[in-house]
């Protein structure tokens, strides 16, 4: 048996010991703090997040200095997988982050309404196109709490005897064209201030009723699931 004051030979094939507290202070690279963001974009996109719970996480992961600092950020979500010193070195792939994300879908999500009326909003996902058509009844189409897929969205509204009523964030740019036939197209345009915000393109016609389409305000889109496809 070695003397006690002399170091433990390892058995052959197996690692020396994690230091989990040397471990915790070490440096945060740009992949980790990108890895947390996009698990965190994931939870709200489900639903598991509330919009404040999400930018306020958001903005903690991108200053965050240290593996330690990113851990608390995901701890209570399904997908969670602890940083270690091994996974941010391999990377995310080899860490075993989510697969990348899909295309954004391309078929158009389609609203039309008869002598009635239809309503969506609250958080749902929105992609890069939306038909809605009104005759005799109204739409109301609400983005402010939505998630956006796409870098631009064009919605397609056409309205006869009814009316179409759509908002927007305030920090996004709205664009319209259209007209109307005894009746108002009318699009409050605006540029957002940051040029990677999502663009939304409103464009139809309005016969016998009308199209309105403004930013809702004090609505503000905190982050969108595919900001970088603008970049």
């Amino acid at each position: 048996m070695p003397p006690s004051d002399q170091p433990v030979p390892l058995a052959k094939g197996s690692q020396p010991p994690v230091n989990r507290v040397a471990e915790a202070e070490l440096r945060a690279s740009d992949a980790d703090r990108e890895r947390i963001a996009e698990l965190l974009r994931d939870a709200y996109a489900e639903g598991r997040l509330t919009a404040d719970e999400h930018a306020e996480r958001l903005d903690a992961a991108y200053h965050a200095r240290t593996l330690g600092e990113l851990v608390p950020l995901t701890r209570d979500l399904p997908n969670h997988q602890p940083l270690t010193a091994e996974r941010s070195a391999v990377g995310p792939a080899a860490a075993g982050a989510p697969a990348p994300r899909p295309p954004a879908r391309q078929e158009p999500i389609s609203l039309w309404t008869a002598f009635g009326g239809v309503s969506r909003k609250g958080r749902w996902q929105v992609g890069a196109e939306i038909r809605a058509t009104a005759v005799f009844g109204g739409i109301d189409l609400d983005l402010s709490d939505a998630v956006f897929e796409s870098p631009e969205v064009l919605i397609v509204a056409n309205t006869f005897c009814g009316g179409i009523d759509i908002k927007v964030p305030e920090n996004v740019t709205l664009i319209g064209e259209g007209f109307g036939v005894f009746g108002g197209f009318d699009v409050r345009e605006q540029t957002a201030a940051d040029p990677h915000a999502p663009v939304v393109r409103v464009k139809g016609s309005a016969v016998l009723g009308g199209v309105d389409a403004k930013a809702k305000r004090g609505a503000k889109l905190k982050e969108w699931v595919r900001r970088q496809l603008g970049s």
